[in-house]
């Protein structure tokens, strides 16, 4: 398997993480009820399979996430312990209420909750999640100073590289000039591809490497979604408010999962690798972020890591897509 070198650091990384937002159980964000122990099996068997770094969060199920990663980290080893990313920014109160915050006092309290609830000494990638919240808010007035307090903890030793997730090319230049960014998050897949216009060369003309989240479009192009999957959604699953799984773009990308899965049963992959392989064809993506519930599911994707697309079947994906949707969350 080809590792991909992560911006400016001395990360060698798989071309596909394991990514632990659906895993966080029932939160305002959540996909609904999540066995845990399905959760750390999905985990380890993500592990064992070769992926060699976990994307995870502070708010996932209010921390909840990150004490699963703590549990499959104790059942793997620390011989077979992955590279870990976590993100901060986004914080909740008593009632589970979420709040933004880059204050420096409230970026230290993330960071000392999350290498609790981690088990570990340092935060290999530690991340502001969102520049504002909700999406689509003004820019949060203390960006700089949040991101100046993750370069202080860098130096402090208790994280090792860090980075940020949904940033614009404005946003990523106004704190590139007080510390390098070593990596961006953004959303990227077949139906949401905002950030190829400026975003991707930016990133690549300024060595900061991309992780991008949400290649399958939150599960959509799986192959394993159909119309009654999505109408049996459960009410707290937040994909049910997703313009993607709503008419009219319902029928059309499901027309476009079952492309996939033509192409994918040319090579024994499924519809979901394929659209994984789709959003590794550019070289400023160095990776993709894939959630997994189950085992079963890591074993569904997990053909990624290696598998690629020809130029005539990126041609022959392309010619089917529809306008992309705005990025919802």
């Amino acid at each position: 398997m080809k590792m991909r070198k992560l911006g400016n650091t001395d990360f060698e990384i798989t071309p596909v993480g394991f990514g632990t937002w659906a895993i966080g159980g029932e939160w305002v964000y959540g996909w609904g009820p999540q066995d845990d122990a399905d959760s750390v099996a999905a985990i380890v068997r993500a592990v064992n399979l070769g992926i060699n770094w976990i994307d995870t969060a502070a708010a996932y199920g209010l921390g909840h996430s990150e004490e699963i990663c703590a549990r499959a980290f104790n059942e793997l080893g620390s011989s077979r312990k992955p590279y870990i990313f976590t993100k901060c920014s986004l914080v909740w109160d008593s009632e589970g209420r979420i709040g933004h915050s880059l204050r420096s006092d409230s970026i230290r309290r993330e960071a000392e909750a999350s290498l609790r609830r981690l088990k570990v000494d340092a935060i290999d990638l530690y991340q502001i999640h969102w520049p504002s919240f909700p999406p689509g808010n003004p820019d949060d007035p203390d960006i700089e100073e949040g991101w100046s307090t993750l370069a202080e903890l860098q130096k402090e030793g208790k994280v090792r590289h860090i980075g940020v997730s949904n940033f614009s090319v404005a946003q990523l230049k106004r704190i590139h000039r007080l510390a390098p960014v070593s990596s961006l998050q953004p959303p990227y897949s077949m139906l949401m591809r905002g950030i190829e216009d400026e975003i991707l060369p930016f990133c690549e003309a300024n060595n900061i490497g991309v992780i991008v989240y949400s290649p399958m479009h939150n599960g959509l192009l799986s192959g394993s979604m159909t119309r009654e999957r999505v109408q049996n959604l459960p009410e707290n699953d937040w994909r049910r408010r997703n313009p993607a799984f709503i008419e009219p773009a319902l029928t059309k990308n499901l027309e476009v999962a079952e492309v996939l899965k033509a192409i994918g049963v040319r090579h024994g992959r499924t519809a979901g690798e394929v659209a994984i392989a789709w959003t590794l064809r550019l070289s400023a993506v160095t990776g993709a972020i894939v959630g997994g519930r189950s085992p079963k599911q890591v074993e569904g994707f997990a053909g990624a890591l290696e598998f690629r697309l020809t130029p005539e079947e990126i041609d022959e994906i392309d010619a089917v897509l529809p306008a992309p949707l705005p990025f919802q969350v």
